[in-house]
């Protein structure tokens, strides 16, 4: 097995490229709308950070460095999960947004297990 063959059954990452997906199927109505173009660029750069951070962090040769970018892709889910719940409400249907945020926590869970595993583990 590769480490590249691992990181793709880590359901953390496989989890964050489905709402990255899904980010880009939700926001691409809006694009047209001058009052979103903003949240639209944010929401895709946050969505994009989660998985980018879980590959970059897999890429390092520590625990300690890995949890880092655990850290830093959580924050970026709890990021994806407060746009949607507090600010795309106003133009996303409710079962969107509650699916979107239901992935959301389900990412942020995983994560925070996998740190705290990667802490407590020599």
């Amino acid at each position: 097995m590769s480490r590249d063959d691992s990181l793709h059954r880590f359901s953390a990452y496989q989890k964050a490229c489905e709402l990255f997906d899904l980010v880009v199927a939700d926001l691409t109505p809006l694009i047209r709308n001058p009052l979103c173009s903003r949240l639209i660029s944010q929401q895709m750069v946050s969505a994009d950070s989660i998985s980018a951070n879980i590959e970059e962090g897999y890429g390092r040769k520590s625990r300690k460095d890995y949890s880092h970018f655990l850290i830093i892709s959580r924050g970026s889910a709890t990021e994806t999960r407060g746009r949607y719940e507090q600010r795309l409400r106003h133009w996303l249907p409710d079962e969107t947004i509650k699916a979107r945020v239901a992935l959301c926590e389900e990412i942020i869970a995983i994560l925070s297990a996998s740190i705290r595993t990667l802490r407590t583990t020599n």
